[in-house]
C-alpha cells in the first residue's frame, strides 16, 4: 500500500468516526425533532449508479450543516478490442455546507456555503464541451487521475411532501484546484504529463430525497 492510499484512508476513517461520533451528541442537543436532522440521497447520483449519502442538522434557528459525500468505481472493459478506449469514471468526493433558511430550517428556500474536496480517475469519455476553460473534449484521448479542492455558494428550494419526507433542489457554481497526471488511451496506462488546472463552473447540483427525524 503506498503512502496516498494511507493518507486517504486514514483521512476516511477520520471523518467518518467524527461523523458517528458527533451527530448523535447533536441530536440529542438539539431535542431531535422532525426540524431538526434529515438522512438523504441525491436522486442525480442515484441515477449513474453513484453510491451516495447525505445528512443535515441544525446549528442555529436559521443555520443547518450540511454533509454529503459519494463514491463511484464505474468503468466498462472491453477486453475483445485492446485497441479501444475503456469508458472509466472513478471518484470519491465530500463536500461540506453551511446553510441559511430565510423560513424555517429545512424548509423553502435557502442559500449555502460550500468546500469539497475528493480524488477521480477519469476518461475514454466522449464529452464535447469547453466551458470556461476547462476542455472536457480531452477526456476522449486521455485518463486523468488526480485530487482536487474548492469551494462555493448555492441556492436551493426544499418541498415538504409529507411529515417525514423532503425533496430538495440544489444548485451550486464555484471553484476547484486539482493537481492531476495524464496517461495516454486507448491503452490509458503510460503516464505522458501532470500538471494543475483551476476550474471555474458547476460544483453542486442535487434532487434530494430526504428523510426527517
Amino acid at each position: 500500500m503506498n503512502i496516498t492510499n494511507m493518507k486517504r484512508k486514514l483521512f476516511l476513517f477520520i471523518f467518518f468516526t467524527l461523523l458517528l461520533n458527533g451527530v448523535p451528541a447533536l441530536i440529542r442537543s438539539n431535542g431531535a425533532s422532525a426540524q431538526n436532522f434529515a438522512l438523504k440521497t441525491n436522486l442525480l447520483y442515484d441515477a449513474t449508479a453513484t453510491i451516495n449519502a447525505g445528512i443535515e442538522f441544525k446549528i442555529a434557528p436559521k443555520w443547518t450543516m450540511d454533509i454529503s459525500s459519494n463514491f463511484n468505481a464505474w468503468m466498462t472493459p472491453n477486453d475483445s478490442d485492446p485497441d479501444t478506449i475503456d469508458p472509466k469514471w472513478k471518484h470519491w468526493t465530500i463536500q461540506p455546507e453551511a446553510r441559511y433558511y430565510f423560513c424555517n430550517p429545512l424548509s423553502r428556500h435557502f442559500i449555502g456555503i460550500h468546500a469539497h474536496t475528493g480524488n477521480f480517475n477519469v476518461g475514454g469519455l466522449n464529452i464535447p464541451l469547453n466551458l470556461l476553460g476547462t476542455d472536457f473534449r480531452q477526456l476522449k484521448e486521455m485518463r486523468y487521475q488526480g485530487w482536487f479542492v474548492g469551494g462555493g455558494v448555492s441556492y436551493g428550494y426544499v418541498i415538504a411532501i409529507s411529515t417525514h419526507w423532503n425533496i430538495e433542489f440544489v444548485l451550486g457554481l464555484g471553484y476547484s484546484y486539482t493537481d492531476y497526471d495524464v496517461f495516454l488511451c486507448p491503452a490509458c496506462g503510460k503516464q505522458v504529463g501532470s500538471g494543475t488546472h483551476h476550474y471555474v463552473g458547476l460544483t453542486k447540483a442535487a434532487i434530494s430525497l430526504a428523510y426527517l427525524f
